[in-house]
C-alpha cells in the first residue's frame, strides 16, 4: 500500500524557518517532490529530487528552500528558510514510482500525493 504522510506545517513570521517531513511507505523514494497550493491558486512544483540525488527548484524558492533525504527509504525533507508571505500554502509531498532519474525532471510525472500540511507565513 503506497502512502505519503506530511508533517511539520505551522504558522511562522516572515523571515522564519520551517522543516517539512514526508514519510513514505509502500515504495522507495527514487523520484519525489514537494508541491504547494497557495489560497485561490493552482498547485505548483516547489522542489524535486531524483534517484541520482539531483535536485530542481522553482525559481521562487531557489536559495531559500532545500529538499533532501538520507536515502531512498528515509523520510523526505523540505527545509524552508527566509519564509515570505507568498510562501503561504498547503504543501504536498508527491512521488512518481517507476520513473527513471532522467525523466524525474518534469513536474508532470508525479501521480501519488500526500494529504498536505499547511504553512502560513504572517
Amino acid at each position: 500500500h503506497v502512502q505519503l504522510v506530511e508533517s511539520g506545517g505551522s504558522s511562522v513570521q516572515p523571515g522564519g524557518s520551517l522543516r517539512l517531513s514526508c514519510a513514505v511507505s509502500g515504495f522507495s523514494m527514487y523520484c519525489v517532490a514537494w508541491f504547494r497550493q497557495p489560497p485561490g491558486k493552482e498547485r505548483e512544483g516547489v522542489a524535486l529530487i531524483n534517484g541520482a540525488g539531483q535536485t530542481k527548484y522553482a525559481d521562487s524558492v531557489k536559495g531559500r528552500f532545500t529538499i533532501s533525504r538520507e536515502n531512498t527509504d528515509a523520510p523526505l525533507w523540505l527545509q524552508m528558510n527566509d519564509l515570505r508571505s507568498e510562501d503561504t500554502a498547503m504543501y504536498y509531498c508527491a512521488a512518481a514510482p517507476g520513473t527513471s532519474y532522467r525523466s524525474c525532471r518534469d513536474w508532470t510525472v508525479f501521480n501519488i500525493w500526500g494529504q498536505g500540511t499547511q504553512v502560513t507565513v504572517s
